[in-house]
């Protein structure tokens, strides 16, 4: 679409209704025509019109038209930064938010399957005795934030931040990742990693005696990887994304191995591993317990080891629905323990 032509020294454009600019803010923050159109109850057509009028009216483009959806112009960034917070809290002190409802509906979460099943939905067990009623969706990060952007979702728990500036996101929580096995594959590691065979076995009788509260490495241990060469791996993924971040963070070096067992859970993984089946890289919140019990041993301790900040993603604008905000709120409390 060629841009239009700029305002003229001799006129000023008329000022645009609140109708014109609400509709502006819901294609700005969702990304389409046809996914504003959802969050505020009109036809995509409606939609479609009342942007060309503010764009008239403005005698700016305001949006660049994409295959899937539209990407906001310059002209757009600066009249959303401007709009958005006196919008927002108008519609919040009126109530006449898109889709009000008389009774308060369930809010929308989503996120990582594993995280939210044994981090966020415990937390969030008391509001639900408080009549608090959720509808929750699993899945990756970035299908996740688009279907926030189309208004399908209230709040998702991403494992990156949002790129851009049309949504809303707050530090949740750092997740570490550890290096871990069953005992009986630390036992062989250990053998491999320390020098000589009296202290292979001093190193696998201090994987066995070691405290459960405090599972360290035997000091003796080196070349990690090395010793792991043959062992299974057990993996979320089949580019090994997880493991690739803590061998090139840790030992400095690339992974070079395949998966022996690729599987789009880390729950599944953990299962694996603790049944003896290999060696995997997993968030220490996810199997705090089985270290803790001495089902699984730390094969690896290093003073740095990676992390990764999940973020609370909020959905743009001011929610009808206060519901949204009590899980929010509930959230960011609880994340900080975890």
């Amino acid at each position: 679409m060629r841009p239009l032509d700029p305002v003229g020294a001799a006129g000023t454009p008329a000022q645009p209704d609140l109708n014109l600019l609400r509709t502006f803010l819901a294609v700005y923050r969702s990304g389409s025509f046809t996914a504003a159109a959802h969050l505020l109850g009109l036809s995509q057509p409606t939609v479609t019109t009342q942007i060309r009028s503010l764009e008239r009216q403005t005698r700016r483009e305001l949006f660049e038209r994409l295959p899937r959806g539209v990407a906001p112009t310059a002209v757009a960034h600066d009249l959303a930064a401007r709009v958005a917070a006196p919008l927002d809290a108008l519609t919040a002190a009126t109530g006449h938010g898109p889709r009000e409802q008389a009774h308060a509906e369930p809010v929308h979460l989503a996120g990582p399957a594993e995280l939210l099943s044994t981090r966020a939905l415990p937390a969030l067990a008391p509001l639900v005795t408080q009549g608090v009623r959720l509808r929750v969706t699993t899945g990756l990060t970035d299908p996740l934030l688009d279907e926030l952007r189309a208004g399908r979702h209230d709040l998702v728990i991403a494992t990156t931040r949002p790129r851009g500036r049309t949504l809303s996101a707050v530090p949740l929580s750092d997740e570490e990742f550890v290096l871990v096995a069953a005992p009986a594959w630390a036992d062989r590691v250990a053998a491999r990693t320390v020098a000589g065979p009296a202290a292979a076995h001093d190193a696998a009788a201090a994987v066995h005696d070691r405290p459960a509260a405090a599972p360290d490495v035997p000091a003796a241990l080196h070349d990690v990887p090395a010793a792991l060469h043959d062992v299974p791996l057990i993996t979320y993924a089949e580019d090994l994304p997880i493991v690739r971040r803590y061998w090139r963070h840790v030992f400095g070096r690339r992974l070079n191995c395949r998966a022996a067992v690729s599987v789009p859970d880390l729950r599944a993984v953990l299962a694996l591993v603790t049944a003896g089946a290999g060696f995997s890289v997993l968030p220490r919140y996810l199997c705090a317990g089985e270290l803790a019990s001495g089902a699984l041993v730390l094969l690896d301790a290093p003073e740095d080891a990676p992390i990764n900040t999940g973020f609370l993603v909020q959905r743009p604008g001011a929610s009808g629905n206060p519901h949204v905000a009590l899980v929010r709120d509930r959230l960011l409390e609880a994340g900080r323990t975890w």
